[in-house]
């Protein structure tokens, strides 16, 4: 039975700066983690925590206990670095699917 995510689907490698809220000199971030997952390059639109249509243009997939809340920021694979529109958790509720944290980025 799956409980999470299984090692063979975490081939992309990014860096999460989870974002600690304004500062005095502009948003403060904690330090980078290194996360292993699924990074899934496609552009869509999603809705951001605040209700608007926003457009994604990538959804990281990665195991349960993730912390990166919307406004962290992501460094990609390539180098590009993006920004956390929502982190969602996906939990199979007891059913034989991988429980995981899907992450929304601009």
């Amino acid at each position: 039975m799956l409980t999470v995510l299984p090692s063979f689907m975490l081939g992309h490698v990014v860096s999460v700066e989870p974002y600690l809220g304004a500062g005095a000199y502009g948003p403060r971030f904690g330090p980078p983690v290194t996360v292993r997952c699924f990074l899934d390059e496609q552009t869509r639109t999603v809705r951001a925590p605040a209700g608007q249509e926003v457009t994604s243009s990538s959804t990281v997939y990665a195991r349960p206990g993730l912390v990166c809340p919307a406004e962290s920021r992501v460094t990609l694979p390539d180098g590009r670095v993006t920004r956390v529109i929502a982190r969602l958790d996906r939990s199979g509720g007891g059913m034989p699917t991988p429980d995981h944290v899907e992450v929304q980025l601009l």
